[in-house]
């Protein structure tokens, strides 16, 4: 098959596509199976008509994670770029949680030749019905199987992707397709995104309700990210504040009336008690985020959610909001305005319950609260905080330092380990001019070590703290507390981090005491670049207060 240098093909549509969709960055691993398409955005870059910069990863899951954080940090597309059979697959984890965070990721796909599609001649590349798979792990699929659909099929794909509730699409383009001559088409404008706008006469039945409140409190999602202010006018007319590990940031956590996400401890529980509704926007109310769901939620308990499946649930729903929560919410302070009276302790019992929340959680710390403390001391300017999952995050990173804003927080939101490291560099490339701090395990490092080199590569200024336990803490604890004490496959070989930095190129600190915290943190965080904080947990010592999986009710 040639590949003319010159002549516009499929690929330079779709590289010309993404542009017209306001893409920058794209993320993927080059393959012949992928080439026409990035063979045509490096050559668009390099005669100035196209704007993307392109990631090589060193994986397709460390790419889908790279592009799923992007499109959470900058709110926008986020596009991963595969190889098919193989490749493909291993995208399917990343996307996975890519589904599970509601991000818009565009998934490229390439395909083997048409003539030989679903056939199942065993030619290179192939996989047997790699729709299915990824259907599995897209909110949709989409094939162009000709170069007059690739255009029509994108439009489709994007557009699915950025609709409420937003996902990950992934789209298959056989490589001839790819490569087929075509003619750029004049118009290549995405099509428009609907917003659902939610029934008045329901707001008006869930305003009359509210109304008759004193103690209202509203529970805040990852699907309210765009609703802040929408919130904060809420807010203004006294309802309290709490959210999800979603949804944190969305109020300035610094706000006097937000409970932040620490919505699962006890003094939380027991404001929950004395509330008397509860008003739950963009959130699923998740079993790790509500103790399997025997959280003791206030009641009558209303939902806002553009989601139509969300109606049914474990906590049963007084009233449901079929609609855009930012829609719903600046609806129902109109029509709250001047009629919620609003019990003025309120607001103080919300402050009083989040200060003996955090006490509990810095309690149970032991030496690592000065960790926390040290993160908010050092990074006044504004920055990102990613986190893999680790003990570190359950105890304490899900909550704390304090979030600014809704898109300041990545977290592996489907408790996948090995993705942080990922997320910090897409983060990091999303165009912010943030610092993005990782905190991240050994464990869950060494699953994609391969993408350090990416991060250098990349200059991302990402500073790495790694939580270092030599194996996989939480697994441990679990089996002390559930298993009899009896370990089995927790225990791993670990790197030494310090000698595996040097080897590609990245700056290197350790810490082997709590009083090094600040100082060392201060030196990593002063000069702008990757760097990796590795932290001796067998030195620091042990938390006060054992973390043994997500919590549940005793």
């Amino acid at each position: 098959m040639s590949h003319p240098a010159t002549a516009c093909t499929a690929g330079d549509v779709i590289a010309a596509f993404l542009d017209a969709c306001g893409v920058d960055r794209a993320f993927g691993v080059i393959s012949i199976h992928n080439m026409p398409i990035l063979d045509a955005m490096a050559r668009r870059r390099a005669v100035g008509t196209g704007r993307i910069e392109f990631t090589p990863a060193r994986s397709e899951q460390g790419a889908t994670n790279m592009a799923d954080a992007y499109a959470r940090v900058r709110g926008a597309l986020g596009v991963t770029i595969s190889s098919t059979g193989t490749a493909a697959g291993n995208t399917c984890g990343a996307m996975v949680e890519a589904l599970t965070a509601g991000s818009p990721v565009l998934h490229l796909t390439g395909q083997i030749d048409t003539p030989w599609l679903d056939r199942r001649h065993g030619f290179i590349h192939e996989a047997r019905d790699q729709p299915a798979m990824l259907r599995a792990v897209s909110k949709a699929f989409f094939r162009a199987s000709r170069p007059d659909e690739v255009v029509g099929v994108l439009r489709e794909a994007v557009q699915a992707a950025l609709t409420a509730p937003t996902g990950p699409v992934s789209v298959e383009i056989p490589i001839d397709v790819q490569a087929a001559p075509l003619a750029m088409p004049a118009d290549l404008a995405p099509l428009p995104v609907p917003v659902l706008a939610p029934d008045p006469i329901v707001l008006d039945a869930l305003a009359d309700r509210l109304a008759a409140t004193r103690r209202p409190l509203l529970w805040l999602g990852g699907g309210a990210r765009h609703a802040g202010p929408a919130a904060l006018r809420l807010a203004a007319l006294g309802m309290g504040i709490v959210t999800s590990v979603q949804g944190r940031g969305i109020v300035d956590e610094s706000h006097a009336q937000t409970l932040g996400a620490y919505h699962l401890h006890p003094p939380a529980e027991a404001l929950y008690q004395n509330c008397d509704a509860l008003l739950v926007a963009g959130s699923r109310l998740r079993s790790n985020e509500t103790l399997r769901y025997q959280l003791r939620l206030p009641r009558p308990l209303f939902r806002i959610d553009v989601d139509p499946a969300q109606r049914e649930h474990a906590y049963p729903i007084d009233l449901f909001v079929h609609g855009d929560t930012r829609l719903a919410l600046d609806g129902l302070a109109d029509r709250l305005a001047g009629r919620l009276r609003a019990d003025p302790t309120f607001a103080l019992d919300v402050v009083a319950a989040r200060q003996k929340s955090a006490a509990l959680m810095h309690h149970g710390l032991g030496p690592y609260a000065s960790l926390v403390g040290a993160l908010q001391d050092t990074l006044r300017a504004p920055w990102l905080w990613v986190r893999d999952v680790t003990i570190s995050n359950s105890t304490w990173g899900n909550r704390a330092p304090s979030l600014a804003g809704p898109r300041d927080g990545v977290h592996a939101t489907g408790g996948g380990i090995g993705q942080g490291l990922q997320m910090a560099i897409g983060a990091a490339l999303a165009g912010t001019g943030r610092k993005v701090m990782c905190l991240t395990g050994d464990g869950g490092l060494v699953v994609n070590v391969g993408e350090l080199a990416t991060l250098v590569e990349q200059q991302a200024d990402v500073t790495v703290i790694l939580m270092n336990d030599r194996g996989y803490g939480v697994i441990r604890n679990i089996q002390d507390a559930h298993y009899g004490g009896r370990r089995c496959f927790a225990d791993l070989h670990t790197p030494d981090f310090a000698l595996l930095a040097r080897s590609v190129g990245l700056a290197y600190l350790g810490i082997q005491r709590d009083v090094d915290f600040l100082p060392v943190l201060t030196e990593a965080t002063q000069s702008r670049g990757p760097i990796l904080v590795e932290v001796d947990m067998t030195r620091v010592g042990a938390f006060t207060t054992t973390f043994a999986g997500p919590p549940a009710r005793k």
